[in-house]
């Protein structure tokens, strides 16, 4: 691995780790492209888990104060057993199909969202089925926290509670990722040794992120959410 493909790891771990503090999702989802380019998919989308565990571990600890516990809780219950059983499942899905399929899903989403009748609050319970499909996606894909970002937007939280609760959601699914992983042998020395170069970097940005979300109104927020999930929509339907 030379130095020059670290560095750019490294430069796009930051930038998107901000992103990530931000938006609540996004660094993962335009990260893998990235990785890929430069890794490998199969070596991809394990440093991502590794780097995302960084990167959300910040978030929950700069936002602790804001997150909203029980949401997290029954978010955790479904994506743990799914994430460890998409882990193990990672070698032989047809990423590219489930890919696709998530891309229509994310822009009819926001389409619903703009022009649609507005849906009313989620109930906590049907976060258990929300942690369970991402916890299968997020395990195939690398990372899907555009998909959870509709329904804690339709629950209400904004800003540092979205950001927080959402990355311990995120949290439990990628220990849960990372178990599954490891037993499927995918944890190598190579792997372990890029999490550790870019870990500093993701910490970095995910600092740098959290300035900006206190300085940014509601409002401006959720149109940054929404431009995300367009924008990671597409970039699932190109194929990255």
């Amino acid at each position: 691995m030379s130095v020059d493909t670290l560095l750019v790891a490294s430069a796009a771990a930051c930038g998107l780790a901000l992103l990530s503090a931000v938006t609540g999702f996004g660094g993962g989802v335009l990260l893998l492209p990235v990785f890929t380019a430069l890794f490998g998919l199969r070596v991809a989308v394990p440093v991502l888990t590794l780097t995302q565990l960084a990167s959300n571990g910040a978030r929950v600890w700069l936002n602790r104060r804001e997150l909203n516990w029980p949401l997290t809780g029954r978010f955790a219950l479904g994506a743990v057993p799914f994430a460890v059983a998409g882990a193990l499942l990672l070698a032989h899905a047809p990423l590219a199909a489930l890919k696709r399929l998530l891309g229509v899903f994310l822009l009819g989403v926001v389409a619903w969202r703009r022009w649609g009748r507005r849906p009313g609050r989620p109930e906590e319970r049907r976060f258990v089925v929300v942690g369970a499909a991402s916890g299968l996606g997020s395990a195939l894909l690398g990372s899907v926290g555009p998909l959870t970002a509709p329904f804690f937007l339709a629950y209400g939280l904004t800003r540092a509670g979205y950001v927080g609760t959402e990355a311990a959601g995120a949290l439990t699914l990628h220990l849960s990722k990372t178990v599954g992983y490891a037993a499927g042998g995918l944890l190598d020395r190579e792997v372990l040794l890029l999490c550790v170069a870019l870990t500093p970097a993701t910490l970095l940005g995910a600092a740098l992120g959290r300035r900006v979300v206190a300085r940014i109104s509601d409002r401006l927020f959720v149109v940054l959410v929404e431009a995300g999930l367009v924008a990671a929509g597409s970039l699932f339907l190109a194929g990255w």
